[in-house]
């Protein structure tokens, strides 16, 4: 993926939410700086799970684990992000909404991204 490419990704991630923090109660984003903050932030710390963990227990990750990661990751990025509040049932409701966003709008992940860079190389 070029560097427009994740330029565009971030901007997506910070509208989706900027539209999390409209529909999920005990979730809200100050505005579109601080949910592009909060992308980037959310994006590093799952990056940083997934060089731990592997990409199974990462908050790209399907199932029940990648939900709890993704949860996780949400309520501590608001420690690092200004402007950003979030409760554990706002962090829990958050990653069920940006779940089914993604579901209609899917954004690939560094991991994915990285993967088809390389496979692109190779080629």
């Amino acid at each position: 993926m070029h560097f427009l490419g994740h330029v565009v990704r971030f901007v997506v991630s910070a509208i989706v939410l900027m539209i999390v923090g409209f529909i999920v109660p005990q979730f809200s984003v100050g505005g579109f700086w601080s949910a592009l903050f909060l992308a980037l932030v959310i994006a590093a710390l799952g990056w940083i799970i997934e060089g731990i963990f592997g990409k199974r227990v990462t908050p790209f990750g399907r199932g029940i684990v990648g939900f709890i990661a993704s949860a996780a990751v949400i309520w501590i990025a608001q420690f690092i992000v200004g402007g950003v509040s979030v409760t554990w049932l706002g962090a829990i409701l958050a990653a069920l909404v940006i779940g089914i966003i993604d579901l209609f709008i899917p954004v690939s992940t560094p991991y994915e991204a990285g993967r088809s860079d390389s496979k692109r190389a190779h080629d």
